[in-house]
């Protein structure tokens, strides 16, 4: 049975991502007159769940944002492959794209690498929140590639709420009332989309076998005595935060898109319990991007 494809594009008619679509049409019909591959279309804007449900593989054609926009609504058995359509190499106001793995001019052949089982699969972990209301529901945020933040939904007023974390060998038991401006979780790979312009990291480095179980935590703004020398309280930790909420109204938002509700005393559980993603590269694994962050 030929392998069904399905491709996301961002939508918003300039020429340089007009101009990209065309390269991958032009790719992908070949491969439908060639193999009888079956590839669907859609607008990033028009995209639901059911769209990736079955798909042999995934092409997200935009920049880092388009990819983790749509990301959430793909589980963990699903390929994705990321297409640069606007490279900083070609222009300097393009994407960076750390995400996206291929690029126009590499696309014809990414894409058979991809379907042939030559592709470099990356693994990526999410984060996720888990939250008990309550009257004992339990609902799930959208897993999280980059990021994830818990706050007041009225950012003039502080974020309240008790905050634990069991021992995890680099803390001990962490169990306090805190009020801040909320709180950043980030993956390993996600540091560099928000954290590291929240907190100063710079330098620092982290253990290559932890990257894909740990992940980093902030307090934003704390009271003057409860800041660290940069301003904040942060972490690396594998171990899931409890967050119980004393705000009548809270949100979780990730990766900087849908947002999941809360109330006072709702019990807010985050850790990498999220589906993975199976992220497709070709000339470099994920990590090599980052191998500054890394030590052996």
């Amino acid at each position: 049975m030929p392998p069904d494809v399905l491709v996301v594009y961002k939508k918003n008619f300039e020429e340089v991502h007009d101009k990209a679509l065309a390269t991958v049409r032009d790719a992908l019909d070949e491969l439908v007159s060639a193999r009888g591959t079956s590839i669907s279309y859609k607008a990033r804007e028009t995209v639901n769940r059911e769209d990736f449900v079955g798909r042999d593989l995934v092409i997200i054609l935009g920049g880092d944002g388009t990819l983790t926009s749509i990301a959430h609504s793909i589980d963990s058995d699903t390929p994705v492959m990321g297409v640069n359509s606007h490279p900083r190499d070609d222009d300097e106001d393009g994407s960076y794209g750390f995400y996206m793995g291929s690029d126009p001019k590499h696309f014809a052949d990414d894409v058979r690498s991809a379907l042939d089982g030559g592709a470099i699969v990356n693994v990526l972990p999410r984060l996720q929140a888990e939250i008990v209301t309550t009257s004992g529901k339990t609902v799930l945020s959208d897993p999280a590639l980059n990021d994830l933040i818990i706050a007041n939904t009225h950012q003039y007023q502080p974020s309240r709420y008790r905050l634990q974390r069991v021992p995890d060998g680099n803390y001990g038991e962490i169990d306090v009332i805190q009020r801040s401006s909320g709180c950043l979780f980030s993956t390993f790979l996600g540091q560099g989309a928000w954290f590291r312009h929240v907190v100063d990291i710079e330098g620092a480095a982290f253990p290559m076998n932890e990257v894909n179980g740990w992940y980093l935590f902030v307090s934003r703004d704390l009271p003057r005595e409860e800041r660290e020398d940069d301003g904040s309280y942060w972490a690396w930790t594998s171990e899931p935060t409890v967050m119980t909420s004393d705000m009548h109204r809270g949100y979780i938002v990730s990766d900087g898109w849908d947002e999941t509700h809360f109330t006072r005393g709702a019990r807010v559980t985050v850790d990498l319990g999220g589906p993975t993603l199976r992220l497709l590269t070709f000339r470099s694994t994920i990590h090599d991007g980052v191998a500054h962050w890394i030590r052996a």
